[in-house]
Order: C-alpha cells, then sequence, then structure tokens
C-alpha cells in the first residue's frame, strides 16, 4: 500500500505544522480513549494512519512526528530504544492515580484487599475507564499510590496474581 508520491507527510510551514501535530495528537488522544488502545505500534497497521479506501497513508516521518509530540506532552512513552512502539496515556500516570482513589472511595473500598485483575477486569471496574485498562499503565499508577503511602502491592500464589491492598 506504500505510495510513495501519494503520502501524507508533515508540513513544511511551521505554523501550519505545529497546527497539524496539534490535530493529530487530539485524534491519537481521543481515538485511543475510546477505543481504549493503549499501545500503538509504528510500523503496524494503526486505523488512523491508513485508509485503504483511497490507498493512502501517513508516512513513517509523520507517524513518528506524531507519537514523539505525544511523548514530548507527556501523553506517550516510547516502549523500545527503536521506536517502535509507543504506549499511549490519554491520562497522565498521575491521572490514572487519581481515577484510582475516587474507584475506591466511590465504591467504599478504602480499606479492602483486591487483585490486580479485578480492578482491571472485575465487576466492581466495570463501566469505568479503569475497566481492561492497561496492565503496566495500571501497575505504574499503583506503585505511584504506594509511594504516597495509600495503598500497599504484595505477591500472590502466582507471579501475575498481584493483591492490593488499599488503605486511605
Amino acid at each position: 500500500m506504500e505510495l510513495s508520491s501519494n503520502l501524507p507527510c508533515i508540513k513544511p510551514v511551521r505554523d501550519t505544522r505545529e497546527k497539524q501535530i496539534q490535530l493529530w495528537k487530539e485524534l491519537i488522544i481521543d481515538y485511543c480513549k475510546t477505543q481504549n488502545v493503549f499501545v500503538i505500534g509504528l510500523e503496524e497497521d494503526f486505523p488512523l494512519f491508513s485508509n485503504p479506501a483511497i490507498e493512502r497513508s501517513l508516512s513513517h516521518e509523520a507517524r513518528e512526528a506524531f507519537l514523539s509530540a505525544l511523548v514530548s506532552d507527556g501523553h506517550a512513552e516510547w516502549m523500545d530504544k527503536g521506536h517502535r512502539k509507543c504506549l499511549i496515556l490519554w491520562h497522565r500516570i498521575q491521572d490514572w492515580a487519581d481515577l484510582i482513589l475516587r474507584f475506591v472511595r466511590e465504591n467504599g473500598l478504602e480499606d479492602s484487599v483486591m487483585t490486580v485483575e479485578e480492578i482491571r477486569s472485575g465487576t466492581e471496574s466495570r463501566g469505568t475507564e479503569l475497566h481492561g485498562m492497561d496492565r503496566t499503565v495500571l501497575m505504574r499508577a499503583l506503585k505511584l499510590l504506594e509511594n504516597k503511602g495509600k495503598l500497599a502491592l504484595f505477591k500472590g500464589t502466582y507471579a501475575d496474581d498481584e493483591g492490593v491492598k488499599f488503605s486511605l
């Protein structure tokens, strides 16, 4: 599908380019939030980056520029040194931590114990932004809260069976 003469790319005029990048950042964040997407692979098919119906796709340069702009804003992080995969943070880690605290308070879980998987996919989280969230993002938010003394993380019987003891 690579049509080298017809690839949309970064605009050369600075003001136009800045507006273009801003619009793409908003589009990517909004899409990822509504579709619950946390990882974008630079080389993988991503619906916003290509349109098979008109046989057009963003250039590699444009994809990397838009994702790099999100990284600069703190709304994404490169997952590898080669900048091939990007972790999208439509909420910054601190904001995810705040959402977790609100979830705990609203559900009366202040002194309870839950597994990490229950937070991600349990009945209590259904209908919230926490439901189905990326495990890496969740663990980083939980560790931030642990460092602030809001909870304690502990290992369960199995390697991926971590527990959380809230102490708000």
